[in-house]
């Protein structure tokens, strides 16, 4: 593409930049297990220490909204999982996340929480990743978007430590917020043993849900997986 057509392209209200499309199981959240396409899209402006998708930072393809759509259709799965990056860095997005909704799917929107979420259609369930210090973004964390989350949400921890556990749980109860929606506690796939995150909840009887990253069982964090 010609400077002149990235130019128009970066203008058009009918037009994201994305990364990537594909079909694979959801491997976490909610729907974790279920065929699920995943929307991808470039860029993010926060850079968590952990980050396993920076390939998504920069680069991508200018794709119609239109044409997203039809991929997502070719590719047959009821559940779409808008992402990224961080996908709500695009304005544009809060226009597709609606489209694939009056298409009839079932939505999630994987986003930082660094972002208003105001303005995303209620009918997305949105998973909102809250940072925690040792993710090394924690002062990019949102607060006004809590009081938002309605059972049709998600909260997501990912723990990087005791400290941080211990951060996330009380997080958890300054917010009430297993008495709004669900809430996920991840380890960080390289620095927190799994069973000892499971230990820790199961230790202090913590009403949330404990979650591996299925697709890095199953594909070891392949891109496209």
């Amino acid at each position: 593409m010609n400077a002149v057509n990235a130019d128009a392209a970066a203008v058009s209200p009918d037009r994201l930049r994305i990364t990537e499309i594909f079909l694979s199981l959801q491997g976490e959240s909610r729907s974790i297990g279920w065929p699920t396409v995943f929307v991808r899209l470039t860029g993010c402006p926060l850079r968590c220490q952990y980050c396993d998708t920076a390939y998504a930072f920069h680069g991508g393809e200018w794709w119609d909204i239109d044409a997203i759509l039809a991929e997502v259709a070719r590719l047959g799965a009821r559940h779409v999982c808008v992402t990224g990056g961080e996908p709500l860095a695009q304005k544009r997005c809060i226009g597709l996340l609606e489209r694939l909704c009056d298409a009839g799917l079932e939505v999630s929107l994987e986003t930082s929480g660094a972002i208003d979420i105001a303005a995303v259609d209620p009918r997305v369930s949105r998973v909102l990743d809250i940072k925690t210090p040792d993710s090394a973004e924690a002062h990019r964390n949102l607060w006004s978007n809590l009081p938002l989350l309605t059972a049709h949400d998600q909260v997501k921890f990912v723990v990087c430590s005791r400290a941080d556990y211990e951060w996330a749980r009380e997080v958890v109860a300054e917010h009430r917020l297993v008495d709004t929606c669900d809430v996920l506690f991840s380890p960080s796939f390289t620095q927190v043993k799994p069973r000892d995150l499971a230990d820790w909840i199961v230790e202090d009887r913590l009403p949330v849900r404990f979650q591996l990253q299925l697709h890095k069982i199953l594909w070891d964090d392949a891109p496209g997986r």
